[in-house]
């Protein structure tokens, strides 16, 4: 089942264990990377999508291919806070994520994400092929530094 909760996210890692941020989309999937303290995202790559099976056994080769001891996947709510298809899509994968590897998994709330990344690129003026090259590694990294700026409170003393 994947882990929800955030301390037992923490808790089931080592201490210098990456995190890898994903951002699952059906033609392309966002990979980032977090540094071994845990502190900083930084995008890693763009896989194509090729159906859930083949995508999870990518993510996991990734996964440990850069030694990662955990998964954040972002979650595609609706605005107003419901799940809608691509949540059962993303829900589907972590299925199969966890069929391979029993490794722990973190839901993230990524609303907007691609929106914020997509608005920093074009204050940085990047072209449209730059941009779609990018995106959704950028948009991994953008989700994984949220649920990492997260788990941050968490390893302070006395945080619950």
């Amino acid at each position: 089942m994947p882990l929800i909760d955030p301390p037992l996210l923490l808790s089931s890692l080592k201490n210098s264990q990456r995190l890898l941020g994903v951002d699952y989309g059906e033609k392309s999937i966002g990979l980032a990377l977090s540094d071994t303290r845990r502190k900083i995202a930084s995008s890693y790559k763009t896989l194509e999508g090729k159906g859930v099976k083949r995508d999870a056994n990518n993510i996991i080769n990734a996964m440990e291919e850069m030694e990662c001891g955990g998964i954040v996947i972002g979650f595609p709510l609706h605005m107003n806070g419901t799940e809608g298809e691509r949540c059962k899509i993303t829900r589907g994968l972590v299925h199969v994520l966890l069929l391979l590897n029993d490794c722990p998994v973190l839901l993230w709330d990524e609303r907007l994400s691609t929106k914020a990344v997509e608005g920093v690129m074009l204050s940085g003026d990047l072209s449209r092929k730059k941009r779609k090259k990018s995106i959704d590694k950028m948009a991994a990294a953008y989700i994984l530094q949220g649920a990492l700026d997260a788990l941050s409170y968490y390893e302070q003393p006395g945080a619950n």
